[in-house]
This record gives C-alpha cells, sequence and structure tokens, in this order.
C-alpha cells in the first residue's frame, strides 16, 4: 500500500512520441514502441497543464503484467445538457414541423404531433435525413 510521500507514475512527465496516419498509429513512450498492446488512448491537453495520456491495453496483446505506482484519477462525465441545447437551437422549425407532418407513423391518437416532433428530433440527433 502506498503512502502519501511515495511517487506517482503521474507525478513526472515522460517522453511520447505519436504518430498516426489518421487511421492507424504508433505510440512510443520513453523511446520503446506500446502500439501493439494498444487498443486506443486518449490524449488531453488543458491549458497551463501538461497533457495527460490514457492508454487501453489490448485485450489481443501478449500477456503483460503491471507492477508499480500509477496516478488515479476520477473523472467527472461531462453534462449533455449544453451539447442538446446546442442541437436544439440549430433546428430549423419549420422544417422540423414539415419533416414530423410527414412521417409514415403518424397515427391519428392524442398528442401524435408532439410524438412525431420528438422522433424527427431524434431521427435528427442520429444523423439521419428527414423523410
Amino acid at each position: 500500500m502506498s503512502t502519501p510521500n511515495e511517487p506517482s507514475l503521474g507525478d513526472q512527465t515522460r517522453s511520447v512520441r505519436i504518430t498516426t496516419d489518421g487511421v492507424r498509429a504508433t505510440v512510443e513512450v520513453n523511446g520503446v514502441d506500446l502500439s501493439r498492446q494498444l487498443r486506443g488512448y486518449t490524449l488531453e491537453h488543458r491549458a497551463n497543464e501538461a497533457p495527460l495520456l490514457v492508454f487501453y491495453a489490448s485485450a489481443h496483446a501478449a500477456p503483460a503484467v503491471f507492477e508499480g505506482y500509477a496516478h488515479v484519477v476520477v473523472g467527472d462525465a461531462p453534462d449533455p445538457g449544453p451539447a442538446i441545447a446546442a442541437f436544439l437551437r440549430s433546428v430549423d422549425a419549420a422544417a422540423l414541423e414539415r419533416a414530423a407532418l410527414d412521417r409514415d407513423d403518424l397515427d391519428g391518437t392524442r398528442h401524435e404531433l408532439t410524438r412525431a416532433l420528438l422522433a424527427q428530433l431524434a431521427d435528427y440527433a442520429l444523423g439521419k435525413a428527414a423523410g
């Protein structure tokens, strides 16, 4: 068990080199190519902070053992509200109404227009074209 005075891997920056063609990447840390051991990575960089590189180990890599110290952090899931609000603000109200009224799933029941509008917005959010 670690004590507060023991070093963490996150306390010290490492030399990192990532080269990619947009599909595949080569990831080196301190000159060691880790690409075959990874299924992905996330690189986050905030102003006035050292970049944070998170690795996702490949399930198909040869078995590996990690023994040592690690910097452990708990992330907060982003609030979806701002993204949803921006999406809704971008919707053309007239086009939404036309698309909802042209839907094949209108059934003549109470609140059908509201259901059609919500269904159409869901389709837009999933990238489905109107009509």
